[in-house]
């Protein structure tokens, strides 16, 4: 009866246990399942948000959660969003970036003007630009055509205080010079902050700071509108790889910032192009990049001797590499060498068949420039840039091809002048 008794409680027991296990077993399936699906449903959710965002912006995915938008900035390290009733607001985030921006560089502008001698007149003639503060010792950037033709230099800081400054040095084929001012010890300068040209992207914003007719570190905002432009300025000098931008640069601004978002000088204005002579044209200019690599050997040696090539080069188009037949379709032709030239020694040959081509007249079969250095040449814009930091009497290896074998010649360079610039845009 006992055993009965025991084996009943014990069966029960077993039952028990196997009811629990059970239980235990669908409710770890369920949540299994139900994981599942939920991450499932997850993945259909991303890929329909990041779908939405690709078509329709960041903002509409925001829009779809009720977060209430006021503005987005994009940064490197991510997106910083602005959300709740703006109303409330002094300033948007796009006014505060402009505010802040100008306010970090704006004591870093200085007023230039210099007196020019004037035949027949009792009085010089004024001229006026404006300049960045380089250094805390007085060194000061600026547009060549802004103080090249001035007898006497004067300099008025963002206090209203106005010194004397010399020449350093200057290089009028970069439309670059340095000037300095001397100032006691009690007045603190402020030196920029330099960026990175290359980084330029264009649709970015950038900011104008200077003194357009007098008015003291006046500002206007636009974008970069293009890149690497050659263009040949007002007063006939050439500006290579320049920035454009719809910034309005007016006379006066010529010698100041063109500045990104984070505050960072990325271009020395220098121009403006349009059929009036006013700023409702196109901006220019020069990128930071090209500046640094002379201001210290306009501050070391007061000039500049770049290297350039003893040849005539063109520029390959589709036209011309279909007519000619050439093996290549990027690169510059050498349509002539300089007779007894340094480009000549080293082997590289000009060429032979005068052709007319548009309103100039060049050479075909000659050898079509491919490297410079270790800088691939698709076209002239890439053969200045990378002569740029060479120097006169300096060797430099080029790489050619000559009928679609490639060949590789050790080169000295000559003096860059502007008429080797000047023959670059046509």
């Amino acid at each position: 009866m006992v055993n009965r008794r025991s084996q009943r409680v014990l069966r029960l027991i077993i039952l028990i246990i196997a009811v629990l296990l059970i239980a235990v077993a669908l409710l770890f399936l369920g949540r299994l399942t139900r994981t599942i699906g939920e991450e499932k449903q997850r993945r259909q959710l991303s890929s329909a948000l990041k779908a939405i965002a690709e078509n329709q912006g960041v903002e509409a995915v925001l829009a779809l959660s009720g977060v209430q938008l006021s503005d987005i900035f994009y940064g490197e390290e991510g997106l910083t969003i602005l959300s709740g009733d703006d109303s409330t607001w002094r300033y948007t985030s796009s006014e505060m970036v402009n505010i802040t921006a100008y306010e970090k560089v704006n004591r870093s502008v200085v007023h230039i003007t210099g007196a020019e001698p004037s035949l027949g007149m009792s009085v010089d003639t004024q001229g006026t630009g404006s300049g960045i503060i380089l250094s805390s010792d007085g060194y000061i950037l600026t547009n060549a055509h802004v103080v090249e033709k001035a007898n006497t230099l004067q300099v008025g800081l963002y206090t209203q205080e106005v010194y004397t400054a010399k020449l350093i040095g200057l290089d009028s084929v970069e439309d670059l010079a340095v000037i300095k001012i001397d100032v006691p010890r009690s007045v603190r300068l402020e030196p920029v902050t330099l960026g990175d040209s290359d980084a330029l992207k264009v649709g970015q914003t950038v900011i104008a700071i200077g003194n357009p007719f007098g008015y003291d570190r006046t500002m206007t905002t636009g974008i970069v509108s293009g890149l690497n432009r050659p263009v040949r300025s007002a007063d006939g000098k050439i500006i290579m790889n320049a920035i454009q931008t719809d910034a309005t640069i007016n006379p006066g601004n010529s010698g100041g910032p063109l500045i990104n978002s984070r505050s960072e000088v990325v271009g020395i204005n220098t121009s403006i192009y349009s059929t009036t002579g006013s700023s409702q044209g196109l901006g220019f200019a020069i990128p930071i990049k090209t500046a640094l690599t002379i201001v210290p050997d306009l501050i070391q040696t007061g000039k500049v001797s770049r290297g350039w090539l003893d040849v005539a080069a063109v520029q390959l188009s589709p036209q011309l590499v279909s007519y000619a037949k050439l093996a290549v379709d990027e690169g510059v032709l050498v349509s002539q060498v300089a007779a007894g030239g340094w480009a000549e020694k080293a082997g590289i040959q000009g060429g032979t068949q005068a052709v007319q081509y548009g309103s100039s007249l060049l050479y075909l079969g000659g050898d079509i420039i491919t490297r410079v250095g270790q800088t691939k040449i698709r076209d002239l814009n890439d053969l200045y840039l990378a002569l740029l930091p060479t120097r006169s009497g300096q060797k430099i290896e080029v790489e050619v091809n000559r009928k679609g074998e490639t060949k590789r010649f050790t080169v000295q360079l000559i003096e860059r002048t502007a008429q080797h610039v000047g023959a670059l845009v046509r």
